[in-house]
């Protein structure tokens, strides 16, 4: 990507955990675009992943937050804030987790407790980190906030359990704060729903190898890759998206508006 369509913007990449991450892709490219970016996650991701290694090469502070944490989330911001010398253009939201999904617990018969712990991670968090970027002031006018999100937030994929729900709360989180963001701040919230896309999250995911062969079947572009969400999620951290807001943005080659594919079709005959 040869064009600094991002030069002098700064923003924060929660969630970046090995190479394969969405996140981790996401803070290369808005990197090579031209900004400067912080980059966050949990204190046990950074023990689990090779976060340290993203972090120096693309010469960013690795600041760790607890993204359910409103006090680890203000020491971040007012941290971040700090090393940008003012405040923030862009913010990544690339968080979510179903301990759930993880014990291969089935959706008939969920312990909730487990449930609320997911969907806290998953979802509230989002709101709780806009929460404390809009009562500290801490984003730039025009400034985009970013979560990823899933089509299991409007269709059942069985084996997507309690993070189908996660992400829909995540969704409907991202248009009723959007709202504010944009009204009061001229800031702008979107969520972009992503291909299934082989990371650390969706291992835990039964069959994820047998539907992501069916979703590039099904998808006249083939499934996006997370090296083309990155680049996607550039664009909407830029000035050409400056408009867009509330919006659940399908990236999935098309897969969202497909019925049934020809592939499909020969296969059952």
């Amino acid at each position: 990507m040869s064009h600094k369509i991002l030069n002098g913007k700064k923003g924060i990449i929660f969630g970046a955990l090995d190479h394969n991450s969405i996140a981790w892709k996401t803070a290369e490219a808005v990197v090579e675009a031209g900004a400067k970016i912080v980059l966050t996650n949990a204190p046990i991701a950074l023990r689990m992943g090779s976060i340290n290694e993203l972090a120096e090469k693309t010469n960013s502070p690795l600041i760790p937050a607890d993204a359910t944490s409103i006090e680890d989330l203000e020491s971040l911001i007012i941290k971040s804030t700090e090393y940008f010398g003012g405040k923030i253009d862009f913010v990544l939201h690339s968080i979510g987790m179903s301990i759930n999904v993880r014990k291969g617990k089935h959706y008939t018969d969920l312990n909730h407790s487990w449930m609320t712990k997911g969907w806290d991670i998953s979802a509230v968090s989002f709101h709780k980190l806009m929460q404390v970027l809009f009562k500290n002031n801490a984003m730039n006018e025009w400034g985009s906030i970013i979560a990823l999100t899933y089509i299991a937030a409007q269709r059942t994929f069985p084996n997507y359990n309690d993070m189908a729900d996660n992400k829909a709360y995540l969704e409907s989180i991202a248009r009723s704060f959007g709202y504010f963001f944009g009204k009061e701040k001229n800031v702008r919230v979107n969520t972009i729903s992503q291909s299934p896309t082989l990371t650390k999250a969706g291992e835990g995911v039964k069959g994820l190898q047998s539907f992501l062969k069916y979703a590039e079947k099904t998808s006249p572009l083939g499934n996006a890759t997370a090296e083309d969400c990155a680049k996607y999620t550039v664009m909407m951290f830029s000035d050409y998206s400056k408009k867009v807001t509330l919006q659940n943005l399908f990236h999935d080659g098309g897969f969202s508006n497909v019925g049934v594919s020809q592939e499909i079709i020969d296969s059952l005959e």
